[in-house]
């Protein structure tokens, strides 16, 4: 599995994997059209965000950075449960030795889990009203030793 650099040529493959792992996220409600969203992800996250893909022929997951936090990171159902979502963690935080910030909405238990594994700690948690989703959310913090 080799990480790399996304440009606008994974702009779909990126897509895919997102509109897949959000697709098992039940509980949020669909507010953008597949299109929409795949034009958010090749206007606006990939060239405003330094995007990273976990590829093995194909786009498994990606990690997407800001200055400060983890914007994003999602791995393709199918291929959850191999470390493609640690790997991409761990070179988020070599991208980031100062630290990282993200947040989790608080259902994404499997989620919470997995980034607490990884050393972040809560910070707060929100009601949700300042999400575009409106679902209640949790701010997480990593700081290295």
């Amino acid at each position: 599995m080799e990480l790399r650099r996304a440009g606008a040529a994974d702009a779909d493959a990126v897509a895919d994997v997102f509109l897949a792992a959000r697709a098992g996220m039940t509980y949020l409600p669909r507010l953008h059209t597949d299109e929409e969203t795949r034009r958010w992800i090749a206007d606006v996250m990939l060239e405003r965000l330094e995007v990273w893909v976990a590829d093995d022929g194909a786009v498994r997951g990606f990690a997407a950075l800001g200055e400060h936090d983890l914007e994003h990171l999602y791995v393709e159902p199918a291929a959850q449960g191999r470390g493609i979502g640690a790997r991409l963690l761990a070179h988020a935080k070599a991208r980031r030795p100062d630290g990282l910030e993200l947040w989790s909405f608080q259902r994404n238990e499997g989620a919470r889990r997995f980034y607490e594994r990884a050393g972040f700690v809560l910070v707060f948690t929100t009601d949700g009203a300042d999400n575009e989703e409106r679902e209640p959310d949790a701010r997480y913090a990593w700081r290295p030793q």
